[in-house]
């Protein structure tokens, strides 16, 4: 028997340049739309987000995977109910971890009117997994009532960072509702990329609005998955 291992083909090592921090947090209650006042909270306590590229600030997600769960009715006075697994998650580059550890350390922020204080800390890899999903991409002109006009402008940039779109979805449009008026945004999923292009799209954000939680990438289970769904 003869056994030869090809050693072009080497496991591909996740870069820690950009990772997720994650706080735990101690916050009973937020508006559905937290984002714009969390991330005047978290400017005002890190000055320099803004002037960081490869910084971006996560929604704060509640998961709804109960039967029945329905996304709260901002309009209805409705908030999302945190759990104590709830996390606040910004993506930094490693040069910036101890600079927001120091500063956020016991902080507690007022999200219009909800306190939030900010614990303990894990850091978390990007991922290496083929299918990535953003839940805002913020839309240009025109895109809002043009979809093809959207799907191609996300291909134009990310070819640009050599990153080639294989199959891709889009979803509905939303709004993130800001003092200067509303940036209608839509979600998309991103699959069977390569590992070195799922990464790439994490450490950069695709599109304006990162401090407002839009162009960052997730691993997600995958399109088809989702397709399924959809098709049902």
């Amino acid at each position: 028997m003869f056994w030869q291992e090809d050693d072009n083909k080497q496991e591909f090592k996740v870069p820690d340049d950009v990772v997720d921090l994650l706080f735990s947090i101690d916050c009973r209650e937020l508006p559905v739309q937290h984002i714009h006042p969390l991330s005047m909270a978290l400017q005002a306590q890190l000055p320099w987000l803004a002037d960081e590229p490869q910084a971006a600030i996560h929604e704060v997600h509640v998961a709804g995977s109960q039967n029945g769960w329905e996304r709260p009715d901002p309009a209805l006075g409705q908030k999302l109910i945190l759990s104590r697994r709830t996390k606040l998650t910004l993506r930094l580059p490693k040069h910036r971890l101890e600079d927001a550890r120091r500063a956020l350390d016991g902080v507690t922020l007022d999200i219009d009117g909800h306190p939030m204080t900010l614990g303990k800390t894990t850091q978390r890899l990007l991922s290496k997994q083929g299918t990535v999903f953003c839940r805002n991409l913020a839309l240009e002109p025109g895109e809002e009532a043009d979809e093809n006009a959207f799907m191609q402008r996300v291909a134009d940039e990310l070819s640009k960072r050599r990153i080639r779109i294989r199959k891709a979805l889009a979803g509905i449009t939303t709004h993130i509702e800001t003092p200067d008026g509303p940036i209608p945004a839509r979600s998309i999923m991103l699959s069977d990329l390569r590992a070195e292009e799922a990464v790439e799209l994490q450490m950069e954000s695709v599109g304006r609005h990162r401090l407002l939680g839009c162009g960052i990438f997730l691993p997600h289970k995958g399109i088809e998955a989702v397709k399924q769904q959809g098709d049902d």
